[in-house]
């Protein structure tokens, strides 16, 4: 997982579980240690990438203190219900879960900081327990809040980003929209993966993005967002860095017959229509729902 950064208590306490991270004050590198400047706040891959009547915002986005993620509902979500932020499971703050390892309602008080369409931040929201994390199949965390749809909108005036409750297709032209960096990436969705493997975890049915989405350290977690639809699809979670096989921060592609490729500079999200049936009323994640495919503790 090459697209987090940490804090130096937050690194201890990886460290503590065995992961790898990299220490950073403020922003200004990836995970591989090669630095990267600083970006302007918003740049897109090519001055026509996403066209102006279309442009996806920040608004919905939020930060955490290591990686991106959003405020989401899916469609049958009340304005009542106690909101959702998504983000990956390696970026929870108990450190990366093992392979086979789900974490489901863990109490947390951790915070985000929401950006409006711009990327200013205009208010923090908290959250009141980790509904859902897991790194097996998929690589994706669920916050539960304490702060309802209406008073996030009442407070800020800001919507909660709508998941897509449909596989993706090819072809389909995509935004990466990080809060961590308050930077988007704008490229196509170039196929699906039938295994990706990184290091000692495996997932499936992978996004992979055209070359143009150059993902850094920090955008671990952000939405994927269709551009036509302005609905999340996936959830930026990976890239290869230097070429190796299979390796932390080198995941590597495994087809249905086992062949193996490397995609030096690729990378990765992991869907997110998996996610919508096991949702149920008030917003609460049931992993025995019908439908509901994502793995269980």
């Amino acid at each position: 997982m090459n697209k987090p950064l940490v804090g130096a208590f937050l690194a201890a306490l990886l460290l503590g579980a065995g992961a790898a991270p990299v220490a950073a004050a403020e922003p200004a590198g990836n995970a591989s240690g090669v630095s990267v400047e600083t970006a302007p706040r918003t740049t897109y891959a090519t001055p026509d990438a996403v066209p102006a009547a279309k442009a996806v915002t920040f608004a919905g986005t939020v930060a955490l203190s290591n990686c991106s993620g959003s405020v989401v509902r899916i469609p049958d979500s009340a304005p009542t219900d106690p909101a959702l932020v998504l983000s990956n499971g390696h970026c929870l703050e108990s450190g990366f879960p093992g392979p086979g390892e789900v974490v489901v309602d863990q109490p947390s008080s951790r915070t985000f900081t929401l950006l409006n369409a711009s990327g200013d931040g205009v208010g923090t929201l908290k959250a009141s327990k980790i509904a859902y994390g897991t790194m097996t199949d998929t690589d994706l965390s669920l916050y539960e809040l304490t702060s309802t749809y209406q008073q996030i909108e009442d407070s800020y005036g800001i919507q909660a980003l709508e998941l897509e409750t449909a596989h993706p297709t090819a072809g389909t032209a995509i935004t990466v929209a990080s809060g961590y960096w308050k930077r988007t990436y704008s490229c196509d969705v170039d196929g699906f993966v039938h295994q990706l493997k990184e290091g000692r975890w495996t997932w499936k049915d992978s996004v992979r993005y055209t070359p143009e989405c150059r993902t850094i350290g920090g955008t671990s977690g952000s939405p994927v967002i269709d551009d036509a639809t302005g609905k999340v699809v996936a959830v930026n979670n990976t890239g290869n860095e230097s070429g190796q096989e299979c390796t932390d921060n080198n995941p590597c592609e495994v087809d249905e017959n086992g062949e193996v490729t490397v995609r030096e500079g690729i990378n990765y999200a992991q869907q997110t229509y998996t996610v919508v049936p096991c949702i149920a009323t008030g917003n609460k994640i049931d992993l025995d729902r019908e439908g509901c495919a994502l793995p269980k503790p």
